[in-house]
């Protein structure tokens, strides 16, 4: 099996997931930033094979599309024409930073290691991955 590799995307940091190629395990992987994120891919993707990708779908509390979905989409567009080959996934990411904080805080880390803002990207990216591979296992 392959892996897949979630994102979520900023436009100072790119917060990565991917699961073991059993499709079991949720990992963060990395935090990009987004001029390096071609580059970082182009590397892994030749290193891993990779099945799928996931979005966090950046919304408004009422559902409409938040600020930051153009350049979600964006990005998106740009990697469906590098990687047309690999199918894309969208997750409602509504509420992801915060469980992120909340698992930083619960982890027992010292305050400056808590603050650190790749953490909570990439930890964030793992949430948008587990909520995508747990939507997949129910059907």
């Amino acid at each position: 099996m392959s892996r897949i590799l979630a994102f979520d995307y900023g436009t100072k940091r790119i917060g990565l997931a991917v699961t073991d190629p059993m499709q079991i395990i949720a990992t963060g992987l990395d935090t990009i930033h987004p001029k390096d994120i071609m580059e970082f891919l182009k590397k892994y993707l030749v290193a891993e094979e990779v099945e799928a990708f996931v979005f966090g779908d950046p919304k408004q509390m009422d559902g409409s599309p938040s600020d930051s979905a153009q350049h979600v989409k964006g990005f998106a567009r740009t990697l469906k024409k590098t990687y047309p080959h690999i199918p894309q996934y969208w997750i409602d990411e509504r509420f992801t930073s915060k469980l992120a904080h909340q698992t930083i805080m619960q982890s027992g880390l010292k305050k400056q290691d808590r603050q650190n803002k790749e953490r909570v990207d990439t930890i964030s990216a793992t949430i948008i991955l587990q909520y995508f591979m747990e939507e997949h296992r129910l059907t």
